[in-house]
């Protein structure tokens, strides 16, 4: 089988399209595809990029955030008589379906795909509510988890004691993650726990929420910008850490980042939304918030209550451990694959 992948970003990037497509890359190289990939982060024109697919001559072409590759994508596999495959993000969902600007090329596209792939079924319920007419062509395929763990010391990067308590925020600078959220509450508790320190990675993907992060942190001398970090040190840095928060104002259902921080072992606090409930049940494997005054109580608890924090990372790496499998990440995908080939030539 020969796979043509078009994506938004890729290595060495380490946004979130770009770690779910190196794992999904890797997991079918080893099962023998063929996989070329395409990414849109160096401006390449469509044509560069159709013309490119063409001479490749893949099976099947499969593409990752909608507004992004959903036209290259669906515009070359009808040329070439082979399957659409679209994957489904949480700005796809969340934000493009509904601005009155983007709304009608994300349903286009939707429609013309062979199938569209979500990661949990309330991203399914989503989109089935607004094109039903595409509810029998979603498939769900949960994300998991490829951790490929290179050292990298935190604490001394960083000058911080072997026991300050350190909150983590790993994530894409960019409004919609809402990151800058825990500092105001973190601050108010550091008066009581003053060894509480705050750490944010992630690439600046917006520049003016860059440049208002560097601006608070300012004010907020405890508080650190690691800025971005290769994927493969994410794994050591989320050990270094003893909460990770995830404070999203939406997702596209099972970020990286949450799942990542399980399969270490390490508590999560997170933003009470959909994307976040797919994968977090408060109190079992994480805790979750629905404002600034839970967001404290329940920083609170994990700060004075080491045995939680174990409780929840245990519970968390426990599950990931168990519901997660990568293999059987693999196996849906080339069946999803095999099926759309098969519907294709059917209609063809």
């Amino acid at each position: 089988m020969r796979l043509g992948i078009v994506t938004p970003f890729y290595i060495p990037s380490v946004r979130g399209n770009s770690i779910t497509v190196q794992r999904i890359e890797s997991g079918l190289r080893d099962q023998g595809v063929i996989v070329r990939i395409w990414s849109l982060e160096d401006n390449p024109t469509s044509a560069e990029i159709r013309q490119s697919l063409d001479a490749f001559a893949p099976d099947l072409v499969h593409g990752f955030h909608i507004s992004a590759s959903g036209r290259i994508v669906t515009d070359t596999a009808c040329r070439l008589g082979i399957p659409s495959i679209l994957s489904v993000t949480g700005t796809d969902v969340n934000t493009d379906l509904f601005d009155p600007h983007r709304r009608a090329e994300v349903m286009d596209v939707l429609r013309r795909a062979t199938r569209v792939v979500v990661f949990h079924n309330v991203m399914r319920v989503k989109l089935g509510s607004e094109l039903p007419e595409i509810e029998d062509r979603i498939r769900i395929i949960g994300q998991t988890v490829h951790c490929h763990e290179a050292p990298f010391d935190l604490r001394h990067h960083l000058g911080l004691a072997h026991d300050d308590l350190i909150f983590l925020i790993p994530a894409g600078i960019r409004r919609v993650k809402n990151i800058t959220f825990c500092l105001k509450p973190l601050d108010t508790l550091r008066t009581q726990y003053p060894h509480v320190k705050a750490v944010f990675v992630g690439p600046i993907i917006e520049a003016a929420e860059g440049a208002r992060l560097r601006e608070l942190l300012r004010d907020y001398p405890w508080a650190f910008y690691l800025g971005p970090v290769p994927h493969e040190q994410i794994c050591a840095i989320l050990k270094a850490a003893d909460v990770v928060i995830n404070s999203s104002l939406s997702e596209g259902g099972m970020a990286n980042s949450i799942l990542e921080a399980m399969h270490c072992g390490r508590a999560v606090l997170a933003s009470n939304i959909e994307g976040n409930r797919s994968v977090v049940r408060d109190g079992i494997d994480g805790l979750l918030f629905a404002s600034e005054s839970e967001f404290a109580h329940k920083a609170e608890r994990l700060i004075s209550e080491p045995s939680l924090r174990h409780e929840l990372g245990k519970n968390g790496k426990e599950k990931i451990e168990r519901e997660f499998s990568g293999e059987r990440e693999i196996h849906n995908y080339l069946q999803l694959y095999q099926d759309a080939i098969e519907t294709c030539s059917h209609r063809s």
